[in-house]
């Protein structure tokens, strides 16, 4: 999936004119506009994790500082940078979480997939998803929808009807709770104990809920926003034990991979409903205890190089491969497509062709996909490395203290 943008005009406004050949001399008619523009580099160079949506108005002698951030460091170092070159100015930045939000300030999903979108609408752009149970942070409400923050540190907006705000002592009671995790591709929770009674709700891979009691071959479940069902047994695992019992081996990426091959590309899709392709190499990783970047251009700079030269022998499975088009003099790499190699010179992708599929670098091979063999960039090995965007579950409570 390619990058998602979500700032204030402001810095769209800043980000075309650094970018662009104009006079400089009207560059200074900007107020503040380099002193922003570097805080906004240094502080919140990548906008679909990070929010710095500043600008400045000058009233006579005096900058008026208006805008919004989830960043309070970048605020105050923007802040201490004006005091240093003694400019006189009046703060009126709003920092995220926003006051109106009355302490509840966080949030989980509550329905089997919420859709995350780029802006406030539900014709908006598809940015991402996240799965019943996935905790997020709230900065902001507007409407009927909410800014929140993943934990992947995606920020985009999502319809208020998916999730369930908490404060944070009411999040924390429901971290300590035992939960379940869902294994299967996709199935259903129950009003009764009952294969045939009505469905509570529909569920996905990575679906977690509270944990409530063991009855007849069902577990009793609870939801975010109360609702309790209950779940075949031989479809879920109870969290600490599915936690315990990880083991993320190339073997066991390859073998999460192929149980969503022909699920149909979704271009913003990280479930087992529909998949982009970095939502696909993230919904692989996850399913094996791992939580890595949401875009595939932000996958690319994790983990450990391995190859740039179509030296695929020293590939091993589960490997990120990544594609697009190279730097030239004139213009930047560009990463827009992603894979995991399973062996047998053979990658596994979802395709914007239509689905998740096979594809080979072997010219020979029946399945030879020439389109992205010509535009192979690079591959990066994230299994088990050691990267402060790749959050591994069993050493991180995310889901459960």
């Amino acid at each position: 999936m390619e990058l998602h943008y979500r700032t204030g005009l402001s810095l769209l406004f800043i980000g075309f004119l650094l970018s662009s050949c104009v006079d400089s001399s009207k560059l200074e008619k900007i107020p503040l506009m380099g002193e922003i523009a570097a805080i906004n580099e240094e502080y919140a160079p990548d906008k679909r994790v990070a929010l710095f949506s500043v600008s400045a108005v000058k009233e006579e002698d005096t900058y008026i500082l208006r805008g919004e951030s989830n960043l309070p460091k970048a605020v105050e170092a923007l802040k201490d940078d004006l005091k240093e070159k003694n400019v006189i100015f009046v703060d009126s930045i709003t920092i995220l979480p926003k006051a109106d939000l009355e302490g509840k300030t966080k949030g989980i999903v509550t329905i089997s997939v919420a859709n995350i979108r780029s802006n406030a609408k539900h014709s908006a752009e598809l940015a991402t998803q996240a799965t019943l149970g996935t905790p997020v942070n709230i900065l902001k409400r507007e409407g009927d929808w909410v800014l929140i923050q993943t934990p992947d540190k995606y920020i985009s907006w999502v319809d208020s009807g998916a999730i369930v705000a908490l404060s944070n002592e009411d999040f924390l009671q429901w971290k300590k709770a035992p939960k379940i995790i869902y294994t299967n591709t996709m199935g259903y929770v129950y009003s009764k104990i009952d294969k045939e009674s009505q469905i509570l709700s529909d569920v996905v891979a990575g679906g977690i809920m509270e944990f409530l009691s063991e009855e007849k071959g069902f577990y009793k479940v609870g939801f975010p926003d109360g609702r309790k069902g209950f779940v075949l047994k031989t479809e879920v695992m109870k969290y600490d034990n599915w936690i315990s019992n990880l083991n993320p081996t190339g073997e066991n990426l390859v073998a999460t991979s192929k149980k969503f091959m022909g699920l149909p590309y979704l271009w913003g899709g990280t479930s087992t409903k529909g998949v982009d392709c970095s939502g696909f190499t993230k919904s692989i990783y996850f399913l094996n205890g791992m939580v890595i970047p949401r875009d595939a251009s932000q996958q690319v700079n994790t983990g450990k190089s391995i190859d740039s030269v179509k030296n695929f022998k020293d590939l091993q499975k589960g490997d990120l491969l990544f594609f697009g088009r190279k730097r030239t003099d004139s213009t930047k790499e560009r990463v827009v497509h992603v894979g995991m190699w399973i062996g047998n010179k053979e990658f596994i992708h979802s395709s914007g062709s239509g689905r998740v599929q096979i594809g080979s670098v072997d010219s020979k091979a029946a399945n030879y996909d020439a389109f992205n063999v010509d535009r192979y960039l690079r591959t990066k090995r994230i299994l088990k490395e050691k990267d402060k965007a790749l959050v591994n579950l069993a050493n991180t409570p995310i889901f459960k203290d």
